[in-house]
């Protein structure tokens, strides 16, 4: 699913924000913020890494959490390896560093890039979204590959109040475990 922050969410670290978010086996979820990209290139992070030069997308601002660590969002069909997480058909978080460096040396323009990550307690994502701190539509790879992530909130909220205009809110089935797992 896509949360899109409300206009009122004066957290810096979500103001503005796109994310990407799916539950995971431990009952939260996990995501990355789509629309925060920085100015470092993956090359720059890790010069001696020769492999990394050849990722044409920035690195993103991924969250709050773990900001030290990368994490990445993978086109694949399958699992691309220990430590990742699916997150919709066709999509996985990897989290572990040889994983990410083996994706980085076999595809490294398949998938996307972060900084740090955010993550949810069990109920704590359906809190936030009964709040009214997050819209939450469908989930596509092509948002989450957009090149352009200017205006990219906008034209989401947007949508999102379409939605909410005709129809009813979120169903709870959108924030249990997808039938893939």
């Amino acid at each position: 699913m896509l949360l899109v922050a409300h206009p009122m969410f004066r957290d810096l670290d979500y103001r503005q924000t796109v994310l990407i978010a799916a539950p995971v086996p431990s009952g939260g979820h996990v995501g990355v913020i789509l629309n925060r990209p920085t100015r470092r290139s993956l090359g720059s992070l890790f010069p001696e890494h020769a492999p990394s030069k050849k990722v044409v997308d920035p690195v993103y601002y991924g969250g709050p959490f773990s900001r030290g660590a990368l994490v990445a969002l993978v086109k694949a069909d399958d699992n691309p390896g220990a430590g990742s997480v699916p997150i919709m058909k066709q999509l996985y978080m990897a989290f572990r560093a040889n994983t990410i460096d083996q994706i980085i040396e076999a595809t490294p323009n398949e998938a996307r890039y972060y900084v740090g990550y955010v993550g949810w307690r069990p109920g704590e994502l359906r809190a936030e979204i009964d709040k009214g701190l997050w819209s939450v539509i469908d989930a596509d790879l092509e948002v989450v590959f957009r090149k352009d992530t200017e205006g990219l909130w906008e034209e989401l909220l947007q949508q999102s109040r379409r939605i909410r205009a005709g129809a009813p809110a979120a169903p709870v089935a959108l924030l249990t475990r997808p039938a893939f797992w």
